[in-house]
């Protein structure tokens, strides 16, 4: 099968280099030539090649850096999925503002003809990947667990309880802040358990008045309530399958008496009733409440929490997962760009922002604010604006290690962001080797390609 060549549009307004980039490029792309910056974007807007390379030639001396950029600017702002190759003066400055607006790559002249044969066959790879829905923000590997992402270590350790406790009927307790994910993750059990297929009801027992919660999970007779037709409960419902009670810290002590009852031995009668019922209900329940500490002020039944919490897993907020915003980010803008059918990014002060923010709301807060920017950005690239972020005073380091820590990973970060995860640059921007800054990424678990 013959794999068409790829489109690769060559902007250089001198005819030597145009020539020598015909020369060396001609066998593995498919080219249209521009010299300047209108005709290229008359050529850009009518042929929409996935493929540009930018020649910003000194054979204008008139012509400043600028106006060069703009040209770059105006084809993202076109399709910010296009992959843009710049090529120019050996100047860290220029390299890094070319990477800031969106280029993929900074090459300096004298052009090695090798380096950008390979520059852009990998970039041609990258674009064919997002149309075909296999790279871009897609989590890589090991990063996914069901509708659960994060490649951090504490992720990493969650998915394994997970897929540990999914199977078998163990009763679970997920605890964590409003927002890190717990009915996902109680979802994400489920998806991998026996109970797949079978009914799963989600309750929030803080949602629902003490007076009509027992309704809702037990049922009642006929006139029990002053109904006047029998209600079947949430139990009942979730027969065979999984019964999901969010915030159980806020059921009253009566109530996880009688479910108390319930966990021992599976029947139950409904509100009015007098017949057993028995029932096969999986329970997995989720607090936002330290419950041992409710345990000591007297408000939660010690004994029902060792019925509901045979495992209990933690489900860390996204302050503590630093490693895993820009990945959630991208993930989140793919899914509410594909809703309305946008293809988006973000620009690099777009990244910057998002890793910046302590995200208080955690991952529900994170998918607030990229979902807004999908809706409120008026062109293919995010800014910071968009999101609508408030800002927020950072946290001062508790020790002089956190201090380094912090410091360390800001700056790996910061220059990831500045060339749009170029490691050589990246690298070369902070003064270390690439191995050095290869055991950087390592230590503070930062994926270079979740900044490109």
């Amino acid at each position: 099968m013959i794999t068409a060549k790829p489109l690769l549009l060559v902007v250089a307004d001198d005819e030597a280099a145009r020539m020598q980039y015909s020369s060396a490029l001609r066998d593995d792309f498919a080219l249209s030539y521009a010299d300047n910056r209108r005709a290229a974007i008359e050529e850009f807007t009518a042929t929409r090649p996935p493929l540009v390379h930018l020649d910003l030639s000194p054979a204008d001396e008139t012509r400043t850096a600028d106006e060069e950029f703009a040209t770059l600017s105006h084809i993202l702002s076109l399709d910010a999925t296009t992959k843009v190759v710049v090529s120019g003066h050996p100047e860290n400055d220029r390299a890094c503002q070319a990477l800031r607006l969106g280029a993929v790559d900074y090459l300096s002249r004298p052009v090695d003809l090798d380096e950008l044969r390979l520059v852009l066959k990998r970039a041609a790879f990258r674009h064919r990947l997002e149309r075909h829905d296999q790279g871009g923000s897609d989590p890589p590997d090991g990063a996914r667990f069901e509708e659960l992402i994060g490649s951090t270590p504490s992720m990493k350790a969650i998915f394994a309880m997970l897929a540990q406790v999914a199977r078998s009927d163990v009763t679970v307790l997920l605890q964590g802040d409003s927002g890190t994910g717990k009915e996902l993750a109680a979802r994400a059990i489920v998806a991998r358990s026996r109970r797949r297929d079978a009914p799963f009801v989600a309750l929030n027992c803080g949602a629902i008045p003490e007076t009509l919660l027992e309704t809702e999970l037990f049922g009642s007779e006929e006139g029990a309530t002053g109904a006047h037709t029998r209600r079947t409960g949430a139990l009942e419902t979730a027969h065979g399958g999984t019964l999901f009670l969010d915030e159980i810290g806020e059921m009253s002590p009566a109530l996880q008496v009688k479910l108390l009852r319930l966990l021992q031995e599976p029947r139950f009668t409904r509100v009015g009733g007098h017949q057993w019922i028995p029932v096969d209900t999986r329970i997995i329940a989720a607090s936002t409440k330290d419950l041992k500490t409710e345990i000591q002020a007297g408000r939660f039944r010690e004994d029902f929490y060792y019925r509901i919490a045979v495992v209990v897993i933690a489900m860390p907020p996204l302050r503590e997962r630093a490693d895993d915003v820009i990945l959630l980010a991208n993930t989140f803008l793919r899914r509410h760009g594909e809703q309305v059918g946008r293809r988006l990014r973000f620009t690099p002060h777009a990244i910057a922002t998002i890793a910046a923010h302590r995200w208080p709301g955690n991952v529900r807060e994170l998918e607030n604010a990229v979902h807004r920017a999908v809706v409120m950005a008026q062109n293919p690239l995010v800014e910071p604006g968009d999101l609508g972020l408030v800002p927020q005073p950072p946290t001062e380091p508790s020790t002089l290690r956190e201090a380094r820590q912090r410091a360390e990973r800001t700056a790996l970060v910061a220059a990831l962001t500045r060339t749009r995860g170029n490691i050589s640059l990246a690298a070369r921007n902070l003064a270390i080797s690439r191995p050095a800054f290869h055991d950087l990424l390592k230590r503070h678990h930062v994926m270079a390609s979740q900044f490109r």
